[in-house]
């Protein structure tokens, strides 16, 4: 169904918000022999164009390269490591964790903290912070300052298996967009689309949707594509009012998150598409979390008419992200129809 070798690989290469060369080296592997041209812009965003038929109207699609990790700020004399998060952390997901440091060479460190068996009774009651973590490289201060200093990123450790019908590993977000954004250039080879394509990796979302501000602004799109994770809490506990998507049902058409909502006519369009070649879709209303969508939406020039394809995941911002295989698929396929299609529509205000 899906290129699960191609993904693994994808989501298991390191890149935080900032030093997302290696994820960026691997997309130009894989478009150098199917995008018509391949660029970098100054800021770290790769770019991949497919001419349309028409120069008239331009559209763009964005995925973002960096998953959430940390950076070093200070080095203990007991050669302990103290960091800062890069995107958001749930500081109770890095218990008993393994992370690898990016220094001279790459060092794996686990996430320590105060022993429970040390603890207050007050200790053992309260959350732990991120401050209360640290990391430990099993190393005296003089080896570290050898390999690791202060500025070093810092990614967490976690490879991708397959469980039943999903894939579950660090990074899902967003490296399946990254992965299905491939994937649909590839099928596109060979295929007429109606208007200029530019597939947009972008770089910094976690920290604030800096790449794709820059890119938008200076590609300037007619029409826009998100392709990010979003919410799935389906699982034990959730109220149906919370769940926001649910894995296995399908494309999660986007109608807002916390920074953009979508423009009715490409929420209509793209549920229109999806029914007619029956594609299984959701609705997604994200109450909590901006996405590259608002990036597209605010920063070209005159505004883009802008939409989203969101791939459900459960247990999102975690090392056991997990998504849908059918679901991932299904992305492909629905934004393959959107960029093929569009000059097919009434974009009037109706």
């Amino acid at each position: 169904m899906i290129n699960v070798a191609l993904l693994k690989e994808i989501c298991e290469v390191p890149g935080v918000p900032g030093h997302e060369q290696k994820v960026r080296e691997l997309i130009t592997r894989e478009l150098t022999s199917i995008a018509d041209s391949i660029s970098v812009d100054n800021m770290g965003n790769l770019v991949a164009l497919k001419k349309g038929k028409s120069s008239e109207k331009k559209v763009m699609a964005a995925a973002h390269m960096d998953e959430i990790g940390f950076i070093i700020h200070h080095i203990d004399d007991n050669g302990f490591l103290r960091f800062h998060p890069l995107g958001g952390f749930d500081p109770k997901t890095l218990t008993s964790q393994r992370v690898v440091v990016h220094g001279k060479k790459d060092v794996i460190g686990v996430m320590g903290s105060k022993p429970i068996h040390l603890m207050t009774p007050e200790e053992r009651g309260k959350n732990l912070s991120l401050t209360d973590y640290f990391i430990d490289l099993g190393m005296k201060k003089e080896e570290v300052i050898k390999i690791v200093e202060v500025g070093n990123v810092v990614t967490r450790d976690r490879e991708l298996i397959e469980m039943g019908d999903c894939v579950n590993c660090k990074s899902i977000d967003n490296r399946v967009a990254v992965f299905i954004l491939i994937e649909t250039l590839r099928e596109l080879k060979g295929k007429e689309i109606p208007f200029d394509f530019y597939g947009v990796f972008t770089v910094q979302e976690e920290v604030g949707i800096r790449g794709a501000v820059v890119a938008a602004h200076h590609i300037s799109p007619d029409f826009s594509f998100n392709i990010d994770t979003t919410i799935a809490f389906d699982t034990p506990g959730a109220k149906p009012e919370e769940s926001v998507t649910k894995l296995g049902e399908g494309v999660a058409i986007k109608i807002m998150d916390s920074s953009a909502i979508c423009d009715y006519r490409m929420v209509r369009y793209m549920k229109a598409l999806a029914d007619k070649n029956n594609i299984k879709w959701q609705n997604e209303l994200l109450p909590a979390g901006g996405t590259d969508t608002a990036g597209m939406q605010r920063m070209a020039k005159q505004g883009t008419i802008a939409g989203g394809v969101s791939i459900p995941t459960r247990h999102i911002h975690s090392v056991i992200e997990m998504a849908h295989k059918a679901d991932i698929k299904g992305n492909v396929d629905l934004l393959k129809l959107c960029l093929t299609n569009l000059d097919q529509y009434d974009w009037s205000f109706n």
